[in-house]
């Protein structure tokens, strides 16, 4: 049973990052009708805003080292933490958490640069078309991670009070011995709040409404005299935002890489089409459920009897949702079943 739980949590912390790339997908599809190849790309380009903010933060230099007293040593000291010891330090230690600040306007831009000067015109061409494009312009945002990050993985710590593990088979009754990783509880419980703000934001704001109308009826909202292409812009806007801090806060978890993005892509549009395209509570749902399924199959137990099963069943399922279902799980009538 303790086995089985860390699994089903380790599930539910992949899924998490799965959720919410989809999540951005989905929304994308169902407002502007794109399939947007380079949705993982802004995943990793939120990894590498964590990246980029740990580097400035701690660019070093030499302070006395007051620990050896027989003669005169230095040592490094990140800048901040030496003008400033407590706050400075607090700030280092923090980089990743406080990377979502500088990754909300920067994600922010990067998807309305995206939308206004490609992916609007590629509205009305086939997804076919919205494929190539949108593929190639992720294997330049790979290629210049690549140039000015180099094509190492780039660990990045998280901070030094949740570095550790979390006892919970105390809490939930298990083993003494059942601990698991702090950042893992946090990325997990970080990703459920994401999705029920976005969902929260979707329903009962005025701004979502409308969104959603567009959703089902585009022409009819507009002939209404709303702007609905303007609050299209923001939705996009809002995608970028949404794998953008999916991508900081999952960065002490898998060190990043420059292409990280296509890996997560390729799966997460799985994701999305098991949960039905359009759909956004499929794409949670499909997020969660092939993001524990994988888990379950990575055990040693499993791997045993079916070799490799890890590396296929989330493809495996997705054959056989389509075959029975090809709208998906919760997708709507019509879509993918002409």
């Amino acid at each position: 049973m303790d086995a089985l739980f860390l699994q089903v949590l380790n599930g539910l912390d992949k899924g998490g990052a799965y959720a919410l790339i989809a999540l951005g997908l989905t929304l994308v599809f169902g407002t502007l009708g794109v399939v947007n190849f380079a949705h993982g790309a802004l995943f990793m380009a939120g990894a590498f805003c964590a990246v980029t903010l740990e580097k400035v933060l701690t660019i070093s230099t030499k302070v006395k080292d007051e620990s050896i007293t027989f003669f005169d040593a230095y040592k490094e000291v990140p800048i901040l933490e030496a003008k400033f010891p407590v706050v400075g330090a607090f700030i280092v230690d923090f980089s990743v958490p406080f990377a979502i600040l500088l990754a909300i306007p920067v994600m922010l831009f990067l998807g309305l640069l995206m939308e206004r000067g490609l992916i609007r015109h590629f509205y009305k061409r086939p997804h076919a078309d919205q494929i190539l494009v949108t593929f190639g312009l992720a294997i330049i945002f790979q290629e210049i991670i690549r140039h000015y990050f180099g094509a190492n993985p780039i660990p990045q710590s998280a901070p030094s009070m949740v570095s550790g593990s979390a006892n919970i088979g105390a809490l939930f009754g298990l083993g003494e011995n059942v601990v698991y990783p702090w950042w893992r509880l946090i990325y997990l419980t970080f990703a459920a709040i994401v999705i029920a703000s976005v969902f929260a934001f979707l329903q009962f704001t005025t701004f979502g409404m409308v969104v959603r109308a567009g959703m089902q009826d585009r022409e009819m909202v507009g002939l209404l005299g709303i702007d609905i292409q303007r609050r299209f812009t923001i939705v996009f806007g809002m995608a970028a935002v949404v794998a953008g801090l999916a991508g900081v806060m999952y960065t002490p978890i898998l060190p990043p890489d420059y292409h990280m993005g296509m890996d997560f892509l390729v799966l997460s549009f799985v994701v999305v089409v098991v949960g039905g395209m359009g759909s956004l509570g499929g794409a949670v749902l499909a997020g969660f459920l092939l993001g524990i399924l994988q888990s379950f199959a990575s055990m040693n137990e499993i791997k045993s009897i079916i070799p490799g099963i890890d590396q296929i069943i989330i493809y495996l399922v997705a054959v056989i949702v389509l075959l029975v279902r090809p709208r998906g799980l919760l997708g709507r009538k019509g879509v993918m079943e002409e």
